[in-house]
């Protein structure tokens, strides 16, 4: 009898333990393959980036696996430097948006009511623009770029996160060591640096990772459609421009 009752026991553990796992080995392989295109990147150097007019729309060969473009370049080399590109361009703007909420959070719940009630707004205010026409107007308001760029994402990418933290930081609020802290004379300010930030770390991190593919794929966007890195850099939303005016023309390579 007391097997039968342990068996599902053992068998949910056994699956936390296979989900453990699975979710580890997904973490260690998407790692290995950002530090695999950082380092090619820096391995390629200046090839693909330098044009070679001598292979211009070149097929894909044994020489050029993913052939060359309109200037030469080999698409191989070309989209690992597009895709280091972004990457840091989507972490950049992701960490500094992640920063934004922090800040924003336990200014919101340290600061007074007046304090949430202009966090609130502010929050409100940025959920109720449409997405990209913000990050299209304020990266044209930068004048493009990879700054604009950065910029542009990080600064629409943070009220979610911050009602995420801020709800967080509410429940922390009525914790026994914040009230025997605030008893103890301690100011809402130095909580939240010293009790607050300290127990936000996990949520940061959750918010860093998935705030990180979201900036990419608008760094891409606004690079497509005209607004964002320069033409000459090697860049996701670049190739995929340059792509459309080639794909029609029989150059399938491109796409």
């Amino acid at each position: 009898m007391s097997e039968a009752i342990d068996m599902p026991a053992l068998a949910r553990r056994d699956n936390k333990l296979n989900n453990r796992a699975m979710t580890l080995m997904a973490a260690l392989v998407g790692a290995v393959t950002i530090a695999g295109i950082v380092t090619a990147s820096m391995l390629l150097g200046g090839f693909g980036i330098d044009a070679d007019f001598s292979a211009r729309l070149a097929e894909p060969s044994w020489r050029h696996w993913f052939g060359t473009d309109q200037l030469g370049h080999d698409m191989l080399a070309r989209t690992i430097h597009g895709l280091n590109v972004s990457l840091w361009i989507g972490f950049i703007a992701a960490a500094i948006s992640v920063g934004i909420a922090m800040l924003l959070a336990i200014f919101a719940t340290t600061c007074g009511r007046w304090a949430d009630a202009l966090v609130s707004l502010l929050v409100d205010a940025a959920m109720g623009l449409p997405h990209l026409v913000l990050l299209i107007l304020i990266s044209f308001a930068l004048g493009g770029g990879t700054t604009a760029v950065i910029i542009a994402v990080a600064v629409t990418h943070w009220p979610r996160l911050t009602r995420i933290l801020r709800a967080e930081i509410l429940q922390l609020r009525h914790a026994d060591f914040i009230i025997a802290s605030r008893r103890m004379g301690k100011s809402w300010p130095y909580i939240g640096r010293h009790h607050f930030l300290p127990h936000l770390w996990p949520q940061l991190l959750v918010g860093l990772v998935l705030l990180f593919p979201h900036a990419i794929l608008h760094e891409a966007a606004l690079t497509f459609i005209g607004f964002g890195l320069e033409p000459s850099r090697p860049a996701i939303g670049v190739l995929l421009a340059d792509s459309m005016r080639y794909l029609m023309a029989g150059k399938w390579w491109l796409g």
